[in-house]
């Protein structure tokens, strides 16, 4: 069993399944993807990502306002504590920092992030963190506010290992793509084999980031067994250890999932 720990099942490219997500899910699971968790953006689509979550068994969300949508709207304290308590609710987030494509909200993405790590700690959830570009304000802001009891994950990781262990030092996981199978992704390679195999997680992001060989294509669900397989030969074991040792990484952090873990 393996669980893609990161994707945006509400943005995927639906065209091959006839425009229904059921048959996308059911493409993961027939690759042993048993599990998925969808994550919120925006005010716009937290609603939609808890839908998608409690009308799909093998789904889950987890509810926040991306960095580089706080311009568009941020959420209140209430607004996050009301949608933490939700049904297949698991974790905070995306939140985070993005100074690449956002640098007229640094104030705004600061302010934002703050208030989800806070009440991540006040209601016991982990938190998804986006990081770009913003190493120390990362770590300086996660130190300040989180909560190393429940913590979270960098998903999507692409900084320096220097980061990861400072992270890990909190508590927090480190969540890789599809982008550490790209040819051009040496540094995050080395990252990879650094690892220690409890704090890792894996995921597609989807979908966005396809790994080798679907990089340039849509990216969904299923495909984060590609990115496993790559990290698994990386550390030198098999794909069926990394698969139960990221799954059961999965649950330790998330775990509230553990209430609606496959059988």
């Amino acid at each position: 069993m393996l669980v893609d720990s990161h994707c945006h099942l509400d943005r995927i490219n639906l065209d091959p399944y006839d425009g229904q997500l059921n048959q996308a899910l059911a493409a993961a699971h027939a690759r042993d993807i048993k599990q998925m968790l969808c994550i919120s953006i925006s005010l716009d689509n937290v609603e939609q990502v808890i839908q998608i979550a409690q009308q799909n068994p093998s789904v889950l969300a987890s509810v926040g306002v991306h960095p580089c949508d706080v311009s568009a709207g941020t959420a209140t304290r209430e607004q996050l504590t009301e949608w933490a308590g939700r049904d297949k609710v698991v974790a905070i987030g995306e939140t985070g920092l993005d100074y690449y494509h956002e640098t007229d909200s640094i104030d705004e993405q600061k302010a934002s992030f703050a208030l989800h790590l806070e009440v991540a700690g006040q209601v016991g959830l982990p938190v998804v963190v986006h990081t770009r570009n913003a190493r120390q304000d990362t770590l300086d802001l996660i130190k300040a506010h989180g909560n190393p009891e429940h913590a979270g994950v960098l998903h999507c990781f692409t900084e320096s290992w220097e980061m990861a262990q400072a992270a890990m030092e909190m508590n927090y996981y480190i969540s890789l793509s599809g982008i550490v199978t790209f040819k051009n992704a040496k540094e995050l390679q080395e990252v990879a084999r650094n690892m220690p195999l409890d704090r890792l997680l894996v995921e597609t992001d989807s979908p966005y980031l396809a790994p080798v060989p679907y990089r340039g294509k849509p990216n969904e669900p299923q495909y984060v067994r590609e990115v496993a397989e790559f990290v698994a030969d990386l550390k030198g074991i098999s794909y069926a250890e990394l698969a139960e040792i990221t799954t059961e990484n999965f649950y330790r952090l998330f775990n509230r999932a553990q209430a609606h873990r496959p059988q």
